[in-house]
């Protein structure tokens, strides 16, 4: 065990996985947010649209920089993969920042209510970021602005540090790739710290990603060649997770793995966007949603979120 602590390490993994849960009750879910009772086929949205397999990355990432830079004044979080919305939203409900936009999205059993029932839904939350999302410029299904954007913020502010998530599909974009070059253009000490993180999933919408196929040394020599210094990062691991973060390497390029789609039904491509097409019509694929919705012990996570708050 590192100096980041037992008890830190938990409460990382904990957010995480209550934001996954969030993750799948937005994308599914119409009623029965808690789980107090079985499934129906009347809990279920009629309409199904959205982005899950990114999701987990997106979680992970966010609750581990969250707990290294959550003091800091300076830091800021930029999304390349805006489609995975759902864990973006959850985040942002999670902390409270959406409430200050929406009353109704209040960290509360009605606000998660609120959250669930309205995302991906006419006058509601969008599938993609868009820009009523806080600190939302960019609609985020255009790939490959994420980094360049982390570059112009940091430009004349030397105290920000900016992390800056790319998707390992969205760096196979020209102005991705391109904009890697700018850690060269804006080296020095009057422009803020970029910290990349690529996420590698292994897989796009239908196939599998670029960089997911190259071997650990190829795509470490391509990221030298930019000026950087990969640091690998077995995004389920938190205590290495966090002991990379609070290494002292200099400019460094993470690398997250985690697998396309992990903890649901389906992974890789076939979990991109909703890899359970018809648990509103079809009983095995309701009973794998509840069961998959059941593995992230949500009771546990809700009661003690919400300790003053009952559930009737």
């Amino acid at each position: 065990m590192s100096s980041v602590g037992i008890a830190k390490i938990e409460e990382i993994q904990e957010r995480i996985r209550l934001c996954d849960y969030l993750c799948v009750a937005q994308l599914f879910l119409r009623d029965n947010f808690f789980l107090e009772r079985e499934l129906t086929f009347d809990d279920i949205k009629a309409r199904l649209l959205g982005h899950w397999g990114t999701c987990h990355g997106i979680n992970v990432a966010m609750a581990n920089l969250k707990a290294k830079y959550k003091d800091d004044e300076n830091y800021s979080f930029i999304l390349g993969p805006g489609h995975g919305f759902p864990a973006l939203n959850a985040n942002l409900w999670l902390d409270g920042e959406l409430a200050k936009i929406d009353k109704e999205a209040e960290v509360s059993l009605a606000g998660l209510k609120y959250l669930c029932r309205n995302f991906s839904w006419p006058d509601g939350f969008p599938s993609h970021a868009s820009p009523i999302t806080p600190g939302v410029i960019t609609e985020g299904g255009e790939l490959g602005y994420a980094l360049a954007n982390a570059y112009g913020a940091a430009l004349g502010h030397p105290k920000k540090t900016i992390a800056v998530l790319i998707g390992d599909g969205e760096l196979e974009t020209a102005t991705a790739i391109d904009s890697l070059n700018l850690r060269n253009v804006l080296a020095g000490g009057k422009n803020g710290t970029i910290l990349p993180i690529l996420h590698l999933n292994g897989y796009k919408i239908s196939a599998p990603s670029i960089y997911a196929r190259k071997s650990e040394r190829e795509l470490n020599e391509m990221i030298r060649g930019f000026g950087f210094t990969p640091v690998q990062l077995e995004g389920d691991d938190t205590d290495s997770f966090q002991k990379a973060l609070n290494d002292d390497v200099e400019s460094p390029f993470y690398i997250m793995k985690t697998e396309k789609g992990y903890g649901g039904p389906n992974r890789h491509h076939e979990a991109h966007q909703i890899p359970l097409k018809n648990p509103k019509t079809d009983k095995e694929e309701l009973k794998q949603l509840e069961d998959w919705l059941k593995s992230y012990k949500p009771n546990e996570l809700l009661k003690d979120l919400f300790r003053e708050e009952s559930y009737d």
